[in-house]
């Protein structure tokens, strides 16, 4: 029996394409805690990994983070990336894999999301639809 693709879109990601980011994600945050990576800018910000994607092939890391008051986020991306190799390396000997993902990091961005939301619920013009009877 063969399987048709689905059409729509992308797959959602694999069993362990979850448990191997969410690996990765604790690994770097308590890196981050512990302040194992030492740069100045990111010495200076407390910084928050809400998420990491992996690719299908578990080659290629998203790490997206959050700065404590969303403030200095590009310097922060900056930072982590000129400290991307000892990051992969520390990420290698965490994460019991053949190959120590790429890790990339990107500005999360559904807090920002999730605000914009909220406001649009709140608006009066949505509120008067929501509360007619």
């Amino acid at each position: 029996m063969t399987r048709k693709k689905k059409s729509g879109g992308a797959a959602p990601p694999s069993q362990r394409q979850l448990r191997v980011g969410e690996l990765i994600r604790h690994k770097l945050a308590e890196m981050l805690a512990r302040g194992e990576i030492h740069d100045d800018v990111v010495a200076g910000h407390v910084i928050t990994v809400p998420e990491v994607r992996l690719s299908p092939d578990l080659k290629l890391a998203t790490a997206y983070i959050v700065p404590l008051g969303g403030a200095d986020t590009d310097a922060v991306i900056e930072a982590l990336n000129r400290n991307k190799r000892f990051i992969r390396g520390e990420l290698a000997h965490a994460v019991n894999l053949k190959f120590a993902p790429d890790i990339r990091f990107r500005r999360d961005e559904t807090f920002e999301e999730a605000s914009r939301i909220d406001a649009l619920l709140a608006s009066p013009k949505v509120r008067q639809d929501v509360e007619k009877d």
